[in-house]
């Protein structure tokens, strides 16, 4: 055998940080605010028109594109909750899970050595899948005391020649910022000033607080330059029926569905009819567990003041992301001893990227009830790992 049997470029990544032993988080006595996965079950109804999809003999092969009935759903959605306006016939293709579309999407538009601008810290997938696809990974920071809002300069010094794409995830994973429709305007000039293509994954838009979500998609000149990306797992609780779609041009779509053809070929049928039901009848059910998430956070941020504990505030998503440099730990260390010593399992910062080193990532997707006994742990690991002057 000639050389290594293994691509170079998937021996270059490093392993997750965010890889969960799910064994160990259902270990006696162990507490775990590790994984971004609805605790509720998907409501009933959509439960049931997956099963009357199955005892009605729909168990074949979706169009590649995705159910018409589906698409239209979707377009009819994206209209009236965000203004997007997308033809169903030809630009949108539904996938396996959102997770399917970034990776479908990146290796459609990059050529080897292309540079993509990606705010860090950052969702884990992007990064990886950029450098699969041929990509070069330009990170542009975001900083807690910008409520991580991407900046308009620091997007514009980071963009070289080679610069063909912007990721945005908005709301973010991991802090739960989100971007006001002022931020997106000065974003959107760039990327029309610079003829860059965007990737917005709005898996988390349904789930903000307080705050009407806004996506670049809708502003002048960003459409035709735009792939809008997004899912049922958060907003409907269907992590497991594995379900995402893409939006864009038509010209980019007949390209993604070329690779989504040869891989996939198409979504589970069966999710795809419990979508139809999501989109169409399920709306108050998201906002019952909105305003169930909210609570939570609510009560985490009241919980980190108390504690002493340095967080910015959320607007989205269901994430905190605590500051917790000073402390005399890095964020790797502080996970592992909070962990051995009051077994309660967060995520280290640093499972986003470097600039995530200083933060540790709590989701508050789990009960009130589990929710304050592991912050009962939190702060008695904190009187014993106190701020070091």
């Amino acid at each position: 055998m000639k050389g290594s049997r293994f691509s170079k470029r998937l021996e270059a990544i490093p392993p997750s940080k965010l890889k969960v032993d799910f064994a160990l988080t259902k270990k006696e006595g162990v507490i775990s605010l590790s994984i971004g996965e609805p605790d509720f079950e998907t409501p009933f109804e959509i439960e049931q028109a997956g099963i009357a999809s199955i005892q009605n003999g729909y168990t074949f092969y979706s169009d590649g594109a995705g159910l018409p009935q589906l698409r239209k759903s979707i377009s009819k959605y994206l209209d009236r909750h965000y203004g997007l306006s997308y033809n169903p016939s030809d630009e949108i293709l539904v996938t396996v899970g959102a997770s399917e579309a970034i990776d479908i999407a990146l290796r459609t538009l990059l050529n080897e050595g292309d540079e993509v601008l990606l705010p860090v810290p950052s969702y884990i997938s992007y990064a990886p899948l950029i450098e699969l696809a041929g990509g070069k990974v330009v990170e542009v920071p975001l900083h807690e005391d910008k409520a991580f809002r991407l900046q308009p300069q620091d997007l514009e010094n980071a963009i070289t020649p080679l610069t063909k794409l912007l990721i945005l995830n908005y709301p973010h994973n991991p802090t739960g910022a989100i971007m006001e429709p002022q931020d997106l305007v000065a974003i959107a000039q760039i990327a029309v000033k610079h003829d860059l293509l965007v990737i917005t994954d709005e898996i988390y838009a349904d789930l903000t607080y307080g705050k009407k979500p806004c996506s670049i998609a809708s502003f002048p000149g960003m459409k035709e330059r735009t792939l809008y990306i997004s899912g049922f797992s958060k907003a409907f609780a269907m992590t497991g029926w594995r379900l995402g779609y893409v939006c864009g041009p038509t010209d980019i779509l007949q390209r993604l569905k070329k690779i989504h053809n040869f891989t996939l070929l198409a979504a589970p049928t069966i999710s795809q009819f419990a979508a139809v039901d999501a989109m169409e009848h399920e709306e108050e059910e998201t906002l019952k567990m909105r305003d169930a998430y909210n609570a939570r956070r609510l009560f985490l941020i009241e919980t980190f003041k108390s504690m002493g504990l340095s967080c910015f505030t959320p607007e989205g998503a269901f994430y905190v992301f605590p500051n917790i440099a000073g402390r005399g730990l890095s964020s790797d260390a502080f996970v592992s001893q909070l962990f051995s010593e009051e077994k309660l399992l967060v995520i280290p910062g640093t499972a986003f990227g470097e600039k995530g080193e200083g933060f540790i990532r709590i989701s508050y997707a789990y009960s009130l009830d589990i929710l304050k006994e592991a912050m009962k742990r939190l702060a008695h690991f904190l009187k014993a790992h106190p701020k070091v002057s």
